[in-house]
C-alpha cells in the first residue's frame, strides 16, 4: 500500500486533497468531470443503452400519458413535455374538455420556442397566477434545472412576457401576490438577503415599477434561519398575512399580520405541523403537546378555532390518533373542510372532518381506493377557491396510475370517483406479483419492504434495491415504468424498503433514523438485502441498490459500512462529505437531519456515516457508479467528484458522470431523464451479471 493517498481519513477529517473539486466551474475541476464523464459514457455506451434509452424516452413522450392538472379560476393548467417540445408547453383548458378523450389545449407559453430565442437553458419551475383578475403570471425559469430561479411577469391573454413587469433576476426565492401591483417578495436576491443556507431571509413589499432591491423590508428572519415566508391568506376577510421564521428543517415561528409586517406570533409548538382555513386550526404536534390544560401526545390532529386558540381558550378536538403502526401522513383544507391521509400499517386511509361550533363531524372516504399507493389533493391551486372538489391517483408497482375526481361535497353518496385519466400500461407485468416482508435490522426493529417480481424464488434473482429514510419523508412502491422495463420485463425482482427516518409509522420512525439515529436507517437498508437472501429470493453478489440525495448518503454507507452484501451501488446526486456538508451550497439547512459536524458531540455520530472519510484501502468493495449534476445547487456535485476521486486512488471500481444541467432532479427533459436511468440501470446489470438484453 506504499504510495497510495489515504485522505481524507476519520482521524484526520480534515486533511482533504480534493477540496479542488469543490470549485463547480473551476477549470482543472471541470477538466477533471469532462475526462471522467466520457471514460464513463464510453464504458456504458453502445447499442444496448441506445435501445434502453430510446425505449424509456418513448414511454415518457407517450401522448397518452395522464396530464396532472391544477385548476386556476375558470381553466385547468397543465405542463407538458413530448417529443416535439422536450422543454415543455404551459397550457390550459376547461374541466368539461379535459374530462374527453380529445382534450382542446390552448397553448399559453411554449418554452422550447423562448429558449431558443432568448438562448438561455430555461427549464420550467412553476407559475403563480394573480389571483382576482388573473390576468397576469409570475414564471419561475430556472437555468439547467437549478434551484435558483429567474422571475418573469406573462400576460395571459396576449401570451407574452411584460417587459417591464415583475422581472427578477436569478435567485432562490419566490413571490406571493398581494394585489395585481404589489407583490410578497421573498428571494434572496441582494446583499444580505440569503441566509447561511442560501434562501430567503427576509420578505419584501414590491410594488409595480419600483426597485425591488430598494423594496421595504416587512419581515426578516436571522442569518442563521433556513429561510422567511410570508402569504396572504384570502380566506380571511381582513386580508392577514402569515409569516414565518423557519429557523430550522423542522422548527417554524409564525405570525399573523398584514401587508406592512407581523402584528401577531401564534404560540405553537415550534415543529408543529399545522393549517388554518377561516377561523379553523389544524395541528399536528411532533411530541406531546399542553393545550387548555391537557397534555395531548405526539402525532395527534387536533382541531381548534383559531381565534379561541388566541385567546388561549381551551375548547378542541381530537381529530386522529395513532395506532399501533397507524399514522397521519397529510391533512389540507378544502371548501372548508379538513382532508386526512393516513397509512395504517402501510394501506391508505382517508378522512373528511368538517368544523362546527359544537362538534367536528366526520366522514370516511369510502370511496377512495385503499390498495397500493394513494394520494388526494385538491384540484384548485388557490385554496380560497376550493369548492369540494379533489384529485385522486391510485397505483401499485405493477397496475400503473389512474387519476380521480372526487367531490367531497358528494361524499358518501357519491359512489365511486370519475376517472378522468388513465396511464397506459408501460411493461409487461405478466408472471410478475407484488409481496410485503419484514427484515430485523440490528437492534430488532422490523423493517418493511415490498418485493416486486416473479412467484417462484430460486436464489439467484437479480435484485435491484431501493429505500430512501429521512427528512420523515414515506417512500411507497409505485408503478415505476424505467424499473418494470428494464428490470422486471427482463425477469428481474425489485424492492422497496421502508427504512427508519422517513414518515411510513409516524414522528417515532422519523426519529429513530435522525441525527445520532441515521446510522440505524443504514443498518435497515442492509438488513433487507441480508433478509432476502435468508429468504432464498437471491445472493449478495446479484443485489444492485440506487438512492439519491438522502438515498445516496445511504448507499455510499453501504459500500464503506456492509460491502459484502450487494454486487453493485448506484448512487445519485449524493451526499457523502459529512464533515463539510453544512458549508456546502443547501447543507446547512439539514443540520436539524443529521447533526452539526462543527460540534464534537454531532461530529462523533456524524463520522460513523460519513462514507467520504471512512473509505479505506484493502476492502472488498463492490462496483459504485456516482452521477451528478454540475447545476445541482441543492446538494453539492463536490460530494460525489470527491468521493469518486479517492475511491479510485484506492484503486477500487468507482465511476463517475456529471451532466451539465439537470438540477437535483437528474435532467431537464425526457429525454435526458431516459438516457440516464437507462445508464444507470445498464451499469447495475451488467455489474451484477444481469443479462442485459430482454
Amino acid at each position: 500500500m506504499i504510495g497510495i493517498d489515504f485522505r481524507p481519513t476519520l482521524n484526520a477529517p480534515d486533511d482533504d486533497p480534493y477540496l479542488w473539486l469543490e470549485d463547480i466551474d473551476g477549470e482543472e475541476a471541470l477538466a477533471w468531470v469532462a475526462e471522467q464523464s466520457a471514460r464513463t459514457l464510453a464504458r456504458l455506451g453502445g447499442p444496448q443503452f441506445e435501445r434502453d434509452r430510446d425505449t424509456l424516452a418513448a414511454i415518457f413522450d407517450r401522448p397518452d400519458k395522464i396530464p396532472l392538472i391544477t385548476r386556476r379560476g375558470r381553466y385547468i393548467y397543465n405542463f407538458w413535455r413530448a417529443a416535439a417540445n422536450p422543454r415543455g408547453v404551459w397550457r390550459r383548458t376547461k374541466l368539461a374538455s379535459y374530462m374527453t378523450t380529445e382534450p382542446a389545449w390552448e397553448i399559453v407559453l411554449d418554452l422550447d420556442a423562448l429558449a431558443a430565442s432568448e438562448g438561455e437553458d430555461w427549464v420550467w419551475d412553476g407559475a403563480s397566477v394573480e389571483p382576482e383578475r388573473r390576468e397576469r403570471a409570475v414564471l419561475r425559469l430556472s437555468r439547467g434545472g437549478s434551484d435558483a430561479v429567474v422571475l418573469r411577469e406573462f400576460d395571459l391573454g396576449s401570451r407574452s412576457l411584460v417587459v417591464d413587469g415583475f422581472n427578477l433576476p436569478e435567485a432562490k426565492g419566490d413571490i406571493g401576490w398581494l394585489d395585481p401591483n404589489t407583490l410578497l417578495l421573498t428571494s434572496a436576491l441582494g446583499d444580505g438577503m440569503a441566509t447561511r443556507s442560501g434562501y430567503a431571509r427576509t420578505v419584501r413589499l414590491w410594488k409595480r415599477g419600483s426597485d425591488p432591491l430598494a423594496a421595504p423590508v416587512i419581515f426578516e428572519a436571522g442569518p442563521e434561519s433556513v429561510g422567511a415566508f410570508a402569504e396572504l391568506d384570502r380566506n380571511a376577510e381582513s386580508g392577514r398575512v402569515w409569516f414565518t421564521d423557519q429557523t430550522a428543517y423542522l422548527d417554524s415561528i409564525c405570525w399573523i399580520g398584514d401587508r406592512n409586517g407581523p402584528k401577531t406570533q401564534l404560540d405553537l409548538p415550534r415543529d408543529a405541523q399545522w393549517t388554518v382555513f377561516g377561523d379553523w386550526l389544524a395541528v399536528k404536534p411532533r411530541r406531546p403537546w399542553t393545550i387548555g390544560g391537557k397534555t395531548c401526545a405526539a402525532d395527534v390532529l387536533i382541531g381548534i378555532s383559531l381565534s379561541a386558540f388566541i385567546a388561549d381558550e381551551g375548547n378542541f378536538a381530537i381529530l386522529f390518533e395513532p395506532g399501533d403502526r397507524c399514522f397521519l401522513q397529510s391533512f389540507f383544507w378544502n371548501d372548508g373542510k379538513l382532508v386526512v391521509s393516513y397509512l395504517d400499517n402501510l394501506v391508505a386511509g382517508f378522512e373528511v372532518f368538517t368544523p362546527g361550533r359544537q362538534e367536528w363531524t366526520r366522514c370516511v372516504l369510502r370511496t377512495v381506493p385503499t390498495a397500493g399507493t394513494v394520494h388526494v389533493w385538491s384540484l384548485d391551486a388557490a385554496i380560497h377557491e376550493s369548492n369540494g372538489e379533489v384529485l385522486v391517483s391510485a397505483e401499485d408497482p405493477i397496475n400503473p396510475p389512474q387519476l380521480l375526481l372526487l367531490d367531497l361535497n358528494a361524499a358518501p353518496s357519491l359512489g365511486a370517483p370519475v376517472i378522468l385519466k388513465s396511464t397506459p400500461e408501460n411493461f409487461d407485468a405478466s408472471g410478475v406479483i407484488v409481496t410485503r416482508h419484514e427484515a430485523v435490522s440490528t437492534d430488532g426493529e422490523m423493517i418493511p419492504y415490498t418485493q416486486v417480481g416473479p412467484a417462484k424464488e430460486n436464489g439467484d434473482a437479480p435484485v435491484h434495491l431501493t429505500a430512501y429514510g429521512g427528512f420523515g419523508s414515506s417512500n411507497l412502491p409505485c408503478y415505476n415504468s424505467a424499473i418494470g422495463k428494464l428490470w422486471l420485463e427482463r425477469g428481474g425482482t425489485s424492492v422497496v424498503a421502508n427504512i427508519r427516518g422517513g414518515g411510513e409509522f409516524g414522528t417515532r420512525w422519523h426519529e429513530a433514523g435522525r441525527r445520532e439515529g441515521k446510522r440505524l436507517t443504514h443498518d435497515d437498508f442492509a438488513a433487507v438485502a441480508a433478509d432476502l437472501v435468508r429468504r432464498g429470493v437471491t445472493r449478495p453478489g446479484r443485489i444492485g441498490a440506487e438512492g439519491g440525495s438522502n438515498g445516496g448518503l445511504l448507499i455510499a454507507n453501504m459500500l464503506t459500512r456492509y460491502p459484502e452484501r450487494f454486487g453493485a451501488l448506484l448512487c445519485k446526486v449524493p451526499l457523502i462529505d459529512m464533515r463539510r456538508y453544512t458549508k456546502l451550497l443547501a447543507g446547512a439547512s439539514w443540520i436539524d437531519e443529521y447533526g452539526d459536524p462543527d460540534k464534537p458531540e454531532d461530529w462523533a455520530f456524524l463520522r460513523e456515516i460519513s462514507a467520504y472519510h471512512a473509505a479505506e484501502p484493502g476492502r472488498s468493495y463492490p462496483p459504485i457508479l456516482l452521477a451528478t449534476t454540475k447545476r445541482d445547487d441543492r446538494v453539492h456535485p463536490g460530494h460525489a467528484r470527491k468521493m469518486a476521486a479517492k475511491l479510485q486512488a484506492l484503486g477500487y471500481s468507482a465511476h463517475f458522470y456529471e451532466h451539465d444541467a439537470g438540477g437535483h432532479g437528474f435532467a431537464i427533459d425526457n429525454r435526458e431523464r431516459a438516457a440516464f436511468f437507462a445508464r444507470g440501470y445498464y451499469f447495475l446489470r451488467d455489474a451484477i451479471d444481469f443479462a442485459a438484453s430482454p
